[in-house]
């Protein structure tokens, strides 16, 4: 038999890697202020900036708050490579 009760909370930890540590820091940099101020009624975000690698660590009370969570980050990390290509 399924279990019909919702998850209790979804955690996890998102690595993405870059070409370059600069790459990363400017990525970082331009976004870092959107997971600051980011709504968190539901869950929550955090950044991390390793060498050339960013972690964005997610604590959601569902999948669908953390879906929503995880589709910011990317369209954030995303939107700020198209700018700095679009600068370079």
């Amino acid at each position: 038999m399924i279990d019909e009760s919702p998850l209790e909370s979804v955690k996890s930890n998102i690595v993405v890697e870059f070409d370059s540590c600069n790459q990363a820091e400017i990525v970082y940099e331009s976004i870092l202020l959107e997971f600051e101020t980011a709504p968190d009624f539901r869950s929550s975000m955090t950044i991390e900036l390793e060498g050339s690698s960013i972690i964005i660590n997610i604590d959601a009370e569902d999948s669908t708050s953390f879906r929503a969570s995880v589709n910011s980050a990317i369209k954030w990390i995303n939107l700020a490579l198209q700018i700095n290509n679009l600068t370079i």
